[in-house]
């Protein structure tokens, strides 16, 4: 019988799987901008039965975090000029929106083979 308590350790295979959900799920909760609810979710079930997820899943809520920072910052630059920092804002975004994408992908390929990954440009709040 498997005993699925919160003090079972994830086998190799489970490991890789959640710290690549971790990465890769961000995408479907992005939608409504909460891309950080996927990896605090996987951190908060997680982080005590498996260090290779929890960094994982840490990795990302830094990340998407970090991404929701920037999106306010880039919101509040473009209210401070009265909208001619969409100008500025508008091509920043489309350049950042492809790289986290591509970094996003990277990571959960990295969580695949199970390698570590760190984020650029991430903000470390949660260790």
């Amino acid at each position: 019988m498997l005993d699925w308590t919160m003090s079972t350790p994830l086998s190799g295979s489970e490991e890789r799987t959640w710290a690549m959900v971790a990465h890769i799920g961000v995408l479907i909760a992005a939608w409504l901008a909460m891309g950080f609810l996927c990896p605090l979710i996987i951190w908060l079930v997680f982080r005590d039965r498996s260090d290779f997820v929890r960094r994982h899943a840490v990795e990302s809520l830094n990340f998407q975090i970090s991404l929701l920072i920037y999106s306010a910052l880039a919101a509040v630059l473009i209210f401070i000029t009265f909208g001619l920092g969409v100008l500025i804002v508008v091509p920043l975004v489309v350049i950042g929106a492809i790289a986290a994408l591509v970094v996003i992908i990277l990571a959960t390929v990295a969580a695949s083979g199970g390698n570590d990954y760190s984020y650029p440009l991430t903000i470390r709040f949660i260790r």
